[in-house]
């Protein structure tokens, strides 16, 4: 059996030897070939020079033709940051000065479009036999964001039609790109949603669960398979994310996977997830690769079950710790042994790692642990909201970020008690986790805190 058609079995519910094994290698291929994510992302050549490295060493079974979930807003419009090791960022919102009407039309021959579909083109006729390849589409709700920027989450309140019409538009935008993904040879569309999880259930029925579903039903007659995957913690949405349409359900770390498997098996779905990224891809060890690797197919079998890193694998992730994941996948004894093995690994306390003494600080101290607002959507405005709400606090406000790429990092969610990504603490306190708030509660909070701490206001 060839991993193409592994993960078409696992997608529609059949029974699979082992797990299928798609790890999501985005600007992580330029890695590969050591290119910088800004070259990588902007040159179907280097994609397929990445890709076909990443194949070569990590024999996934399933492999997306980017991860980059900007490439729509750029074609819409929206201005991007580049940086080295991580996707561009949104920097502009063009519904701030612009109509639905006034924007660009998406096609084939739009922004950095061509480049993908030149890309899967060519990963489609040398390895189309034997992998599945993945066109990624970013969500509705994501690129709702993308186009209108934190102001959708005051206006879900105050203009709930415009944001719904937004939110169709952006379900046509995803269709769009869905069908030329299947046409240029993609078999599975992922619908990458990840700001899902900063709105509530109620929110996420009203606003989220009709766009979702609208583009499914596309790709369904398109004759492809589909995916909603959410980075983040969704928890609080899992069951409406298993309700849709979609065949398949991934999630990332955060997710506990026995309820995930528990709510798909009931909706007779696939789904998939959700290796750790930092602390066991890029920090951790072959041990712990394998390790992780073990605890997931046993809590998850093998039917009906994709193995994949909880989100775009971190462009530094050692191949070593990929290639140890692979090894567990493809090789049945190498898993019966590790069973076998006493784990040893000692735990790191971060003994050395302090957080700040908040009360003696003369203002207030605002902690925000991000996985990397520079490559993670949700940390990306959680932190714009951050900023601007200090910007507008009437005491001094001092704002950092712990990126859990570091061991300080890391260390900083240990110390303060922080148990989904991403979350905000306030002098020490953790505040609002995994769903950014509005404006005006933000500065309620940090106005409270300082008030507490008897800061005298700025004039």
């Amino acid at each position: 059996m060839t991993g193409k058609e592994l993960v078409l079995k696992a997608l529609k519910n059949e029974e699979t030897p082992r797990p299928a094994w798609v790890p999501f290698v985005g600007c992580h291929g330029g890695h590969l070939i050591d290119r910088s994510a800004s070259e990588y992302l902007k040159s179907s050549d280097l994609l397929v020079e990445g890709l076909t490295k990443a194949i070569e060493r990590y024999k996934p079974d399933g492999l997306p033709i980017a991860f980059d979930l900007q490439i729509e807003a750029e074609v819409l419009g929206a201005s991007l940051n580049w940086a080295d090791d991580v996707p561009p960022a949104v920097t502009t919102h063009p519904l701030s000065d612009k109509t639905l009407e006034e924007l660009p039309e998406l096609t084939a021959t739009s922004g950095r479009v061509p480049i993908v579909l030149d890309a899967l083109d060519t990963m489609v006729s040398r390895f189309g036999d034997d992998v599945l390849f993945y066109g990624l589409v970013c969500g509705p709700f994501t690129l709702a964001l993308h186009l209108m920027g934190n102001d959708i989450f005051l206006e879900m309140f105050d203009d709930a039609n415009r944001v719904k019409r937004v939110m169709d538009y952006a379900a046509d935008i995803a269709i769009t790109m869905s069908r030329l993904y299947i046409e240029h040879g993609a078999g599975v569309i992922a619908v990458v949603d990840p700001m899902t999880s900063q709105v509530s259930p109620e929110h996420f029925e009203e606003f989220v669960t009709p766009a979702l579903n609208k583009v499914f039903d596309a790709i369904r007659e398109q004759g492809g398979l589909s995916s909603i995957f959410v980075c983040g913690d969704v928890t609080r949405n899992l069951e409406l994310m298993c309700a849709t349409r979609a065949d398949n359900v991934s999630v990332d770390e955060q997710i506990d996977m026995g309820k995930l498997a528990s709510l798909c098996k009931e909706q007779k779905k696939s789904f998939g997830g959700n290796i750790k990224l930092t602390s066991v891809l890029l920090l951790g060890s072959e041990a712990d690769a394998r390790q992780e690797v073990l605890d997931i197919i046993d809590a998850c079998g093998t039917d009906q079950f994709i193995l994949s890193p909880g989100c775009d694998l971190p462009y530094a992730t050692p191949p070593a710790n990929l290639e140890a994941v692979t090894r567990m996948v493809h090789d049945a004894y190498e898993r019966e042994i590790a069973r076998t093995q006493t784990q040893t690994t000692e735990t790191d306390n971060f003994a050395d790692i302090t957080p700040p003494d908040y009360d003696s600080h003369k203002e207030v101290v605002i902690d925000v642990i991000t996985l990397d607002s520079t490559s993670c959507a949700p940390c990306q405005y959680m932190m714009e909201a951050v900023q601007h709400a200090a910007n507008d606090a009437f005491v001094k406000v001092f704002v950092n970020e712990h990126k859990i790429k570091s061991r300080n990092g890391l260390g900083m969610m240990a110390k303060l008690g922080v148990k989904n990504l991403p979350t905000i603490c306030i002098d020490g306190e953790p505040v609002f986790s995994s769903i950014i708030p509005d404006h005006k509660t933000l500065l309620r909070a940090i106005e409270a805190h300082a008030i507490k701490k008897n800061i005298e206001r700025v004039m």
